[in-house]
């Protein structure tokens, strides 16, 4: 409590002056003489009255400013000014020119900066950050889930929750999905970004696995499907850092809207399907972004319409495709493997590294973020894609790896062994695309004996399983070691007058 009763004192019973009474009390001269003049505006005398209670002293004192002041300054609406202040290209400088526009006698610049700051410290804390119209989406998943029944079995599945929310205006976008993995993740985004029917510049993630695959403060590496989804909508990733909710605080307190607004409704319906639990979120979805906002005009769905819409960047033509990335190496018959098929590229890149993009449709082959190779997309597994134009001319690059020397190495096994390779090699439409098999037969010999693998070969070309994969089983279930089934012995003829014999019927 300032010492507005003992500079009284000092000045009334004890007649010092302003410097005596500043010496005695440590302050200032010039705040003992304004102390003493907002006395004698107050009509206050001494003694004080004993009823009187420091805080109301001081509200005699200091009397609250009234909203338009004695010289007639119109006060600013800072609900205006806090809302304009989002879309994008306003700034203070504007929205004060405005105002001034407005008044004859307004508040000068940096005053009216102040009051604005001070009047927007008054508020919550969400409403201190200012977001630019169309700029972020912040997104997560709600930490309760929702339970939804398959009608056959009985089972029970907690569906994962969703959610988006768009800086300025708070619009806000939910869906259920069956888990939080990368499929699951991309496709909300690209449903997210319908929902909006636009694109905003930068997208606020947590730091789960399918948005981040290695966090850091300064330099977080996407998962590279993530990026790829960006890139296609021309937009921008910036995850929240590690344990620092406040970087998306407009996800928490939409996850917070979500669950007490649709989920807590939703917890004594039974649902049976992902799609019947999903339009129940979209109608209660409907109502939260209409409701009105408690300090501010509007509600949620009029802020989108009002100035983020017309802010997002347009859809592509066509829609992101689900893709997954992986780190593949050319093999010798400049193939490289994707789920158990075989896709060819330049044989150049024997032996490196390349990144395979695979979609629904296609799968795409990365040299240095360079595409070399692109297939449609096959699921025969042990199958061969391969392209004319991936292949050597007259194979200069593979004089040492011809079906004749495969041939040759495989008969030093035996005979039986270098007729399979040779059915193997005939079985394609291009010998080098059986390279492979080959040389994993060979190689039996080995790992088993070359014995046994002649031996397995030749049961193989008794049965007419001539694959590698046959040999093997035959060999790891050791039929080569099994005693061969001995043909019944041929039964004579019997002699006798009754029997007429084969000749008969000649």
């Amino acid at each position: 409590m300032r010492k507005y009763k003992e500079v009284f004192r000092l000045h009334f019973d004890s007649g010092l002056g302003q410097r005596p009474i500043s010496r005695c009390l440590g302050i200032s001269r010039t705040t003992v003489g304004d102390y003493l003049q907002r006395a004698k505006n107050a009509g206050l005398g001494w003694p004080l009255p004993e009823s009187l209670t420091d805080q109301q002293l001081e509200s005699l004192l200091f009397p609250p400013t009234p909203p338009t002041s004695v010289t007639g300054r119109l006060l600013p609406d800072w609900t205006h000014v806090h809302t304009e202040l989002r879309r994008k290209g306003v700034t203070l400088v504007l929205l004060w020119e405005e105002y001034q526009a407005g008044t004859s006698h307004g508040y000068h610049y940096s005053h009216f900066c102040d009051m604005y700051r001070h009047w927007a410290g008054k508020q919550k804390l969400s409403m201190r950050q200012i977001h630019k119209a169309g700029e972020k989406l912040f997104v997560d998943y709600a930490g309760h889930t929702l339970p939804i029944v398959n009608p056959h079995t009985g089972e029970v599945s907690a569906a994962q929750i969703f959610v988006a929310v768009l800086g300025a205006s708070n619009y806000t976008f939910s869906e259920a999905t069956w888990t939080q993995g990368l499929a699951d993740w991309l496709g909300s985004h690209r449903w997210a970004f319908e929902f909006y029917n636009g694109v905003p510049e930068i997208v606020i993630p947590d730091n789960l696995k399918s948005a981040v695959s290695k966090p850091c403060r300064y330099d977080p590496d996407l998962n590279p499907s993530y990026q790829d989804l960006a890139e296609h909508y021309g937009t921008a990733i910036i995850p929240a850092r590690v344990r620092k909710p406040q970087d998306k605080a407009k996800a928490e307190v939409g996850v917070q809207l979500v669950e007490r607004w649709i989920l807590a409704r939703l917890r004594n319906r039974t649902f049976f399907s992902l799609a019947e639990a999903n339009v129940a979120i979209s109608e209660l979805l409907a109502d939260l972004n209409t409701r009105p906002f408690k300090k501010l005009p509007g509600s949620r769905k009029e802020a989108f319409e009002s100035f983020d819409r017309q802010a997002l960047r347009p859809l592509p033509s066509t829609p992101y495709a689900f893709a997954q990335w992986k780190k593949v190496r050319v093999n010798i018959d400049y193939h490289v493997e994707v789920d158990g098929h075989y896709y060819s590229v330049p044989y150049q890149l024997r032996g490196q590294q390349l990144d395979a993009r695979i979609t629904a449709d296609f799968v795409e082959c990365f040299r240095q973020s360079k595409r070399v190779a692109s297939h449609t997309r096959s699921f025969r597994k042990g199958q061969h894609t391969t392209v004319a134009e991936h292949m050597p001319k007259a194979h200069q690059d593979y004089v040492d790896w011809t079906p004749e020397r495969l041939v040759r190495w495989a008969s030093q096994t035996g005979p039986q062994t270098a007729a399979i390779t040779g059915i193997i090699l005939a079985s394609r439409r291009h010998a080098q695309q059986a390279f492979r098999s080959a040389m994993g037969l060979i190689r039996l010999g080995k790992i088993h004996g070359p014995q046994r693998l002649e031996a397995a070969c030749d049961l193989a070309l008794e049965g007419k399983a001539t694959s590698y994969k046959s040999i093997k089983s035959i060999l790891e279930t050791g039929l080569d070691q099994q005693p061969r089934p001995q043909a019944p012995p041929t039964a004579e003829p019997i002699a006798h007058g009754n029997i007429r014999g084969s000749k008969y019927y000649n």
